[in-house]
Protein backbone atom coordinates (compact mmCIF):
# COMPACT_ATOMS: atom_id res chain seq x y z
CA UNK A 1 0.00 0.00 0.00
CA UNK A 2 1.39 3.34 -0.73
CA UNK A 3 -0.13 7.11 0.14
CA UNK A 4 0.03 10.07 -2.78
CA UNK A 5 0.21 13.21 -1.52
CA UNK A 6 -1.68 15.43 -4.12
CA UNK A 7 -3.79 18.07 -4.64
CA UNK A 8 -6.78 19.18 -6.61
CA UNK A 9 -5.21 21.48 -9.35
CA UNK A 10 -1.79 19.06 -10.07
CA UNK A 11 -1.73 17.80 -13.66
CA UNK A 12 1.34 15.18 -12.35
CA UNK A 13 -1.20 13.45 -9.79
CA UNK A 14 -4.00 13.21 -12.03
CA UNK A 15 -1.75 11.36 -14.44
CA UNK A 16 0.15 9.01 -11.68
CA UNK A 17 -3.40 8.43 -10.01
CA UNK A 18 -4.77 7.03 -13.66
CA UNK A 19 -1.63 4.69 -13.83
CA UNK A 20 -1.90 3.94 -10.64
CA UNK A 21 -5.79 2.76 -11.36
CA UNK A 22 -4.21 1.01 -14.73
CA UNK A 23 -2.00 -0.81 -13.23
CA UNK A 24 -4.09 -1.97 -9.81
CA UNK A 25 -1.86 -0.54 -7.55
CA UNK A 26 -3.48 0.18 -4.15
CA UNK A 27 -3.11 3.54 -2.91
CA UNK A 28 -4.92 6.32 -0.81
CA UNK A 29 -4.41 10.16 -1.50
CA UNK A 30 -4.19 13.08 0.66
CA UNK A 31 -4.63 16.54 -0.33
CA UNK A 32 -2.07 18.61 1.00
CA UNK A 33 -4.16 21.77 1.10
CA UNK A 34 -6.54 19.95 3.21
CA UNK A 35 -4.30 18.30 6.02
CA UNK A 36 -2.04 20.81 7.65
CA UNK A 37 0.36 17.43 8.78
CA UNK A 38 0.10 16.10 5.40
CA UNK A 39 1.53 19.53 4.03
CA UNK A 40 4.28 19.24 6.59
CA UNK A 41 5.52 15.21 5.66
CA UNK A 42 5.70 16.69 2.01
CA UNK A 43 8.04 19.48 2.73
CA UNK A 44 10.30 17.11 5.55
CA UNK A 45 11.00 15.00 2.47
CA UNK A 46 11.33 17.60 -0.38
CA UNK A 47 13.50 20.45 1.20
CA UNK A 48 10.76 22.33 2.44
CA UNK A 49 8.65 22.39 -1.13
CA UNK A 50 5.36 21.02 -1.00
CA UNK A 51 6.07 18.89 -4.51
CA UNK A 52 3.28 16.62 -5.59
CA UNK A 53 3.30 14.03 -6.33
CA UNK A 54 5.17 13.27 -3.42
CA UNK A 55 4.74 9.48 -3.03
CA UNK A 56 5.41 7.71 0.77
CA UNK A 57 5.92 3.82 0.79
CA UNK A 58 5.06 1.11 3.78
CA UNK A 59 8.61 0.99 4.54
CA UNK A 60 8.36 4.97 5.13
CA UNK A 61 10.80 6.15 2.15
CA UNK A 62 9.43 8.28 -0.05
CA UNK A 63 9.22 9.64 -3.92
CA UNK A 64 8.77 13.14 -5.31
CA UNK A 65 7.12 13.43 -9.03
CA UNK A 66 7.94 9.69 -9.37
CA UNK A 67 7.02 7.96 -12.65
CA UNK A 68 5.25 4.66 -12.94
CA UNK A 69 7.60 2.66 -13.22
CA UNK A 70 9.50 4.11 -10.07
CA UNK A 71 6.96 3.02 -8.18
CA UNK A 72 6.62 -0.25 -9.62
CA UNK A 73 10.50 -0.56 -8.72
CA UNK A 74 10.00 0.73 -4.99
CA UNK A 75 7.46 -2.18 -4.62
CA UNK A 76 9.14 -4.65 -5.87
CA UNK A 77 12.24 -3.74 -3.94
CA UNK A 78 10.10 -3.43 -0.87
CA UNK A 79 8.58 -7.15 -1.36
CA UNK A 80 11.64 -8.60 -1.55
CA UNK A 81 12.88 -7.44 1.77
CA UNK A 82 10.17 -8.48 3.23
CA UNK A 83 10.49 -11.69 1.89
CA UNK A 84 13.86 -12.17 2.67
CA UNK A 85 14.52 -14.59 5.76
CA UNK A 86 15.47 -12.97 9.00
Amino acid sequence: MLTMYSTTWCGYCHRLRSQLDREGIDYTVIDIEQDPNAADFVMSVNGGNQTVPTVRFADGSALTNPSIIQVKERLAAIADTAAEPA
